[in-house]
This record gives C-alpha cells, sequence and structure tokens, in this order.
C-alpha cells in the first residue's frame, strides 16, 4: 500500500493523500445513511451502516486510506459514563468525573469488552476495502477525551478541567491512567480486527503550557505508543497533537530520551509551517500534512496551497492530509479536486 509505505519512509510513486473527517457530512451519500441511522451514536454502533460511511470517501474521492467511523467518546461511554449528542451542543455527558468516588464508574477492561461494534466495524471494512487501500484506526488521546470527561462536554476555556490540574493533580492522573489503559486494549483490538495503521488525535493539546502538556499529556500519548509498536511492530502509528507546533522539538526529544522510536507519523496541524517540522522531525518521522481546511473552498487557494506543501516536502517521506478536519460545507467536487491534484502534482 502506498500510504504503509509512506508511513515507514519508503519511496512511492506519488504522494498519498487522505482527509480528517473525511467520513461525514460534506458527503450526500453520508447524510442518506445518517438519516435511515436515527442519530449519531446509532450510526456508530451499526456496524454494517458504519463500515459504509467508512468506505464512501475511497469510493468518491479516490483518497488513499479509509479511516474508521467512530467517534473518540465512545471509550468514555463504554468505561460507564452517559454520552448523549444535543443539537447545536455536541457531546455531552450528564455525569462529569469530579471527585475520587466518580472514579469507582469507570472501567477500563469493560470499555475494551463493549467496544465489539467498532471491532465488527473493521473487519467488515477491510473484507470490503480494496487491497491497495489502507484502513486507518483511531483513538482521542488521554488528555483530549479527559477534558470531555471533566468538563462535560467541549469546552472554550477547559477551566474545570485545568482547575483540577493545578488544584488536584492527583485526581487527573488517575483519569488519565483509567483512560490510557482502556485505550491501550481498544487500540489492540482494533489492529486485531484488521487496521493497516493508527492514528491518536490530540484535538486539545494546545490547551495547555508546555510543561504541563508534557506531564499531563504527552507522556500517555508516549506510553500508549511503547505498548502498541512492542505489540505490534508493523503497523504505523500517527500521531497529531494540534495546537503544539512551537514545542516540536522538544516534544520529539523527550520521545527520544525514551528509547527507539515509538511511533511513526507526525501529524502537523495548519497553523504550524510544514517547512519548520520538515527541519525540526524530517528523517526522524514522516510527516502529515497540512492544508489549511479553509482552502478547500477555493480552487485557487487548494492549488497554490498544495503546491507549496508539495515544494516544501519534495525528497521527503510524507502524507497529504488536511490541517485539521474538513469543514461540512465544503463541496464535494472540491474535495475530489485536492485529491486529484496531489495525485497528479506529486506522481513521479
Amino acid at each position: 500500500m502506498v500510504f504503509i509505505d509512506a508511513c515507514f519512509g519508503k519511496e512511492t510513486p506519488y504522494t498519498p493523500i487522505w482527509m480528517m473527517r473525511q467520513a461525514g457530512r460534506y458527503l450526500p451519500q453520508y447524510m442518506v445513511v445518517r438519516e435511515r441511522a436515527g442519530d449519531f451514536l446509532s450510526l456508530c454502533r451499526d456496524y454494517r451502516a458504519a463500515s459504509e460511511v467508512t468506505i464512501q470517501p475511497v469510493e468518491i474521492l479516490g483518497v488513499d486510506a479509509a479511516i474508521l467511523f467512530s467517534d473518540i467518546l465512545v471509550v468514555p461511554m463504554q468505561m460507564g459514563m452517559d454520552l448523549r449528542f444535543e443539537a447545536g451542543e455536541g457531546p455531552r455527558f450528564s455525569d462529569p468525573i469530579r471527585s475520587q468516588s466518580d472514579l469507582a464508574r469507570l472501567d477500563p477492561q469493560k470499555a475494551a469488552a463493549e467496544l465489539g461494534y467498532v471491532y465488527d466495524t473493521i473487519s467488515l471494512t477491510r473484507s470490503r476495502l480494496a487491497a491497495d487501500k489502507a484502513l486507518i484506526g483511531f483513538c482521542g488521546a488521554p488528555w483530549t477525551i479527559a477534558t470531555y470527561m471533566i468538563e462535560g462536554g467541549g469546552s472554550k476555556n477547559y477551566a474545570v478541567c485545568k482547575r483540577m490540574l493545578y488544584e488536584n493533580p492527583q485526581l487527573l492522573h488517575e483519569i488519565l491512567r483509567l483512560v490510557t489503559e482502556a485505550t491501550k486494549l481498544y487500540l489492540a483490538h482494533q489492529i486485531g480486527s484488521g487496521v493497516d495503521a493508527v492514528q491518536i488525535f490530540d484535538s486539545w493539546a494546545g490547551a495547555l503550557e508546555p510543561s504541563a502538556y508534557e506531564e499531563f499529556g504527552w507522556r500517555y500519548i508516549l506510553e500508549i505508543t511503547e505498548f502498541l509498536k512492542a505489540k505490534f511492530p508493523h503497523i504505523p502509528l500517527i500521531v497529531f497533537a494540534k495546537g503544539t507546533g512551537a514545542q516540536m522539538s522538544r516534544l520529539s526529544s523527550i520521545a527520544a530520551r525514551r528509547g527507539e522510536a515509538s511511533f511513526d507519523v507526525w501529524g502537523v496541524d495548519w497553523s504550524t509551517p510544514i517547512e519548520l517540522a520538515r527541519e525540526q522531525l524530517g528523517g526522524k518521522f514522516a510527516l502529515q500534512g497540512n492544508l489549511e481546511p479553509m482552502r478547500l473552498y477555493d480552487r485557487g487557494a487548494i492549488e497554490s496551497g498544495v503546491r507549496e506543501i508539495l515544494v516544501a516536502m519534495k525528497g521527503a517521506a510524507h502524507i497529504f492530509n488536511l490541517g485539521h478536519g474538513i469543514l461540512p460545507d465544503v463541496s464535494v467536487q472540491n474535495a475530489k479536486y485536492l485529491v486529484d491534484l496531489v495525485h497528479e502534482l506529486s506522481a513521479r
């Protein structure tokens, strides 16, 4: 697979491309399946429907990899929390974790065991996906998952979570420890079910100051990747820690001090110059990214952005992607134009 070869830094005939959130609302075909399922969580739990929408972007856009359709919050939900998706508000937990006594409700082993619908989605999708297309599994990083568990949903300032970090760091570490244990088991099951690669999303990594992120974010990501790499060395691991561009060199050094690199691909967000990422990380990791998602509204902006990134990454291990997720009102035609353009301009 071209995508897998690129993850491991091998020479490829062209730069492979996929897009974060590529299975979603911008696709009319997705909306048909979503309507049929009834609601978002029902779609996640219906492995046949989830498999269908996982494959749609490969068939419609021609991307080089499918990413499993699910949600990062199924892990804390199956650990024992009450999750709902409310119109206009997004995900909400009715029972946030705020005290030591709340930890008794969280069961990492139970979560891994009860996520069978995700593993069934993977097995079915891998059996239906073309042999030259990769299937990416994923999870949320412990810090990002913990913010939802503690805040009760999305947050603009993470006040409850960050107050806990400074007032009761031990409690936050205990929450992160439980999430980390669940995540290790969950990803091992994903790999056993047939994914070809795994990406860890730390969407809210940029919410912490550097020293706090090292302690409460990065260390847990490395624990997960070290666990997986020891068990599954043939599976490429991708880490996307949004908002940490200024910390790349420091975070890379921390990983190096722990021993041999435990992940293969460094996801670069759109706010980080790809040239800087190559300068600081090139040779150590393949890079993934990092087109500004808003460029997808205009074909001229797409072309100039693609050319700049491909020139900057020429001769280096690179997977093309957006610097964050595709937006729901982007035209399918523009998304396909992006994929075709990357393939055409990068062909050797």
